[in-house]
């Protein structure tokens, strides 16, 4: 009997949109990619959305070559996951009543400028956990309401892109929490969208039907959906939904285990049993979505993280090659020894919020090294992601162990120890790179019954693990850690 233990993953994400064939050991076997890009927006000049026709034509073509590499007959359940707040309304058929308007779209800015017309802003975000940003699903609403109030009077339901893809491959109309969880529309605490919320603008929560959880069945795919796939007609699709979600889950972290994202942006998330939303929170940035499981707390925090390094590197060592790039810098900088370069950087390099400045580099002399920069750096975003970690810690009520870090800059050797110096804590390292196909993959084979729950499925997962301690360094880092604070605090 052949075993069904192939997950099918459409991964959609704002560069790439892939369909990637995982086993359940985590192990990808076949995987394929295609840009992905916004599109203008015909009804609204400068407006952008997602052609979701263009969108699944490219999902298409790359499943169709993923199941060109495996056994089909071992696809045990195919699943999506996507980024969050975007979606649209659609007539009881599922047609498209107006285009996904995209998160990078700037007509939603006013509208989250002036939300507190509607609703005070700190009650919203106590009810909603999520910080307010321009591109929330509330903003889009709003701008339907304000805007083309006839096609919500017309529409049947309103789908997350997730759910909207869902449909491309089952028929089937219905939303997942996880999504749900970023709109700053949802009663984050009841897991159900919000009456008060929604009392206040003038909707009605009937227009998102009702909410699945991750690993639900959302139906099997139709025949249409198998002969533009390859997908078999009849495999199970299962929810998933934001992939933030399933990333924090598919990197093996438990509760209270801070995970470290660390790419051209940094994302630090923590899953937990409770959260704060007051204006403590909203003040530091702090944003909280569902979890993939029901009863747990995502709270994040971001900020620009490799970004940061990408500038210094174009403009400090524009002489070498990227193969060499990084080792050079690394190598460098190694011979750098704590608090010796006199150098103080606010590593922020845009405006996190109206009173604070963009990025400041001070202490630089005539003897200034491109090496003392380039550690300066790395110790100032270690510095930026210990102050997210206290807050963390606040909002959620726990005492961090360890940080799990994964990404790009899970790789540079010296950026972990001067992380696990700064905090003081171990910094977890796991090679495993798609951690978000991984968290949605295992829901499949819960949901499946391939395993008994996902904590099962994840614990068949090798992760290679590594682990950084801090070094005899970290107390010179808890004094530098104070001195960087009663700078920062001086010029913000």
């Amino acid at each position: 009997m052949i075993q069904k233990d192939i997950a099918i993953v459409f991964d959609c994400g704002a560069t790439n949109v892939r369909v990637i064939a995982m086993n359940k050991a985590g192990e990808i076997l076949a995987a394929q990619s295609f840009p992905n890009e916004t599109d203008d927006d015909p009804n609204y000049p400068g407006g952008r959305i997602w052609d979701l026709e263009k969108m699944w034509g490219k999902l298409c073509r790359a499943a169709l070559k993923v199941t060109s590499e495996i056994d089909t007959q071992r696809i045990a359940g195919a699943t999506v996951t996507t980024f969050g707040v975007d979606g649209t309304f659609v007539s009881k058929e599922g047609d498209l009543l107006y285009p996904v308007i995209s998160w990078q779209c700037a007509r939603t800015q006013p509208i989250m400028d002036s939300i507190d017309k509607y609703i005070p802003l700190n009650e919203l975000f106590q009810i909603s956990g999520v910080y307010p940003y321009p591109f929330n699903t509330i903003n889009k609403m709003v701008w339907f309401k304000e805007n083309r109030p006839n096609i919500i009077a017309e529409a049947d339901q309103f789908l997350f892109i997730t759910s909207l893809l869902i449909h491309k491959l089952t028929g089937e109309k219905r939303n997942d929490s996880t999504m749900a969880g970023t709109s700053m529309m949802l009663d984050l605490k009841n897991r159900q969208f919000s009456n008060e919320i929604h009392d206040k603008l003038g909707l009605d929560t009937t227009i998102w039907g009702s909410l699945a959880e991750p690993g639900e069945q959302a139906g099997t795919t139709h025949e249409t959906a198998s002969q533009s796939t390859g997908i078999p007609q009849g495999i199970p699709v299962y929810f998933a939904g934001h992939d933030t979600q399933f990333a924090i889950f598919g990197s093996g972290a438990e509760l209270n285990q801070p995970v470290l994202s660390s790419g051209t942006w940094e994302i630090l998330m923590a899953r937990t049993k409770q959260f704060s939303a007051t204006e403590s929170e909203l003040s530091e940035n702090l944003t909280t979505e569902a979890d993939s499981q029901p009863g747990i707390f995502n709270i994040g925090q971001n900020w620009l993280g490799s970004g940061v390094l990408e500038w210094f590197s174009r403009n400090f060592y524009p002489d070498l090659t990227s193969d060499k790039l990084y080792e050079t810098m690394i190598a460098d900088a190694e011979q750098i020894a704590p608090g010796t370069h006199g150098l103080k950087i606010s590593p922020s390099f845009y405006k996190e919020n109206e009173n604070s400045e963009a990025g400041i580099i001070s202490g630089l002399t005539v003897n200034t090294s491109r090496a003392q920069i380039y550690r300066a750096l790395l110790e100032s975003l270690a510095f930026r992601l210990f102050d997210s970690l206290k807050s963390l810690q606040n909002a959620g009520n726990f005492k961090a162990e360890q940080i799990i870090c994964v990404g790009g800059g899970s790789k540079n050797k010296l950026w972990n120890q001067i992380r696990a110096d700064v905090c003081n804590l171990p910094i977890h390292l796991i090679d495993q790179k798609e951690t978000t196909v991984l968290g949605a993959a295992l829901f499949v084979f819960a949901g499946s019954g391939l395993f008994s729950s996902v904590e099962e499925a994840r614990k068949n997962i090798n992760y290679r693990s590594e682990t950084i301690t801090p070094s005899e360094n970290s107390k010179k880092y808890q004094d530098l850690y104070q001195q960087y604070q009663s700078w920062t605090k001086k010029n913000n």
